[in-house]
């Protein structure tokens, strides 16, 4: 018996695994491709913050962008490297955008490296830019070292049943409380109100006598340089499921993309492509991330009709399935909201801490049932 099952072992899980493990308590992570082997194993993991005007999210990538960046420079720092991050518009409205951004931001503002400058295009020299304290992440070693002391086992989970307080996995595995992590894939658990937009995530090594010291954002964002080597990469494909489409993915064309987008950056010279890395990532229609218990909407429905169709439901008075969790829904941003969005949820499940509803699964429970 375990205190905790964790399906999907991408960042989401892994994250949820280091809280619980650091409380003293049982894992089990599972994963049928492996730790970091969809999504978060392709993701450029850049930890940025979301460079915009102002909303819901912009504020709480803000929280996670700093609660992150200490988290992985404390906790990881062997598979964090820092370096400068600059961000450089696309369009007029993103140089409106930045400009207003720098106006209010407390982020400590920097100037773009010479050496970088020298080799942006005409076209992005134009552009407002920030440059501002960031880094990237290893994505498979920090999953793996996340994950340490968890039971991890390499399965799919076809299976998930509650019986006599605890639920069992695969007629197999048993655990007090299950957490799905699933991202874009299947969630297991089927709820008509959850639905989750995959994109499809491509990010290249190449080989290049050009040097970067920064993390470039533009139409793709560009690694810094390590030992010849940058990674260039995009959520770039909405249009590509893997388990939805009968043509598999062009990985030709989707190089090919991504290098012609980061030439209107900056110049890349002497390029060989070395290794490709793709998954799907997952996010919410409205943007926001998912965390949170499940609603049971089927007993919700029966029992609370009084409660559905007010101005402003009340949640607690919802029935969720016992003992049951996601983390979901964190689109490109995955390791920046991760150990922030872990922590929230470790500290709802153990110490019954309450969970903003403006990331709760419920909120879109309650504007589904007033559909219907």
């Amino acid at each position: 018996m375990y205190d905790v099952a964790i399906i999907g072992a991408g960042i989401n899980g892994c994250s949820v695994a280091y809280e619980f493990i650091k409380e003293g308590k049982s894992v089990i992570l599972f994963d049928q491709e492996g730790i970091a082997g969809g999504g978060s194993g392709a993701a450029g993991a850049f930890i940025s913050p979301k460079f915009s005007k102002a909303g819901e999210l912009k504020e709480m990538l803000h929280s996670a962008f700093v609660y992150s960046y200490d988290f992985y420079d404390k906790n990881f720092s062997h598979a964090f490297t820092k370096a400068p991050l600059t961000h450089i518009a696309k369009d007029e409205a993103d140089d409106e955008a930045l400009h207003v951004y720098k106006q209010k931001t407390q982020l400590s503002l920097q100037k773009i490296p010479t050496d970088l400058y020298s080799q942006l295009t005409p076209d992005a020299k134009k552009r407002e830019y920030i440059c501002i304290d960031g880094g990237v992440v290893d994505a498979q070693r920090v999953c793996n070292d996340m994950s340490y002391g968890a039971k991890f086992v390499k399965e799919k989970v076809d299976t998930l049943v509650f019986n006599d307080n605890f639920w069992v996995i695969n007629e197999t595995y048993s655990a007090k409380n299950v957490v799905l992590a699933t991202g874009a894939y299947d969630m297991l658990v089927k709820e008509p109100y959850i639905k989750l937009r995959g994109v499809w995530g491509h990010r290249i090594k190449v080989k290049t006598t050009t040097q970067n010291p920064c993390s470039v954002h533009q139409y793709v964002s560009i690694s810094p340089s390590n030992e010849g080597k940058l990674a260039i990469g995009a959520t770039h494909n909405v249009h590509y499921h893997p388990e939805k489409n009968l043509k598999k993915y062009d990985i030709e064309q989707g190089r090919a993309e991504l290098l012609e987008k980061a030439a209107k950056t900056m110049q890349l010279d002497n390029v060989e492509v070395i290794k490709d890395y793709m998954g799907l990532r997952s996010g919410s229609f409205d943007y926001m991330p998912m965390v949170g218990s499940l609603v049971f909407s089927n007993e919700t429905l029966f029992t609370c009709k009084a409660f559905l169709y007010v101005k402003k439901p009340d949640y607690s008075k919802y029935v969720y399935y016992p003992n049951l969790y996601m983390i979901n829904g964190s689109g490109g941003y995955g390791f920046v909201l991760a150990p922030y969005l872990a922590k929230i949820l470790t500290e709802n499940i153990l110490h019954g801490k309450k969970i903003s509803e403006r990331i709760s699964p419920a909120r879109f429970f309650a504007r589904w049932a007033k559909r219907r």
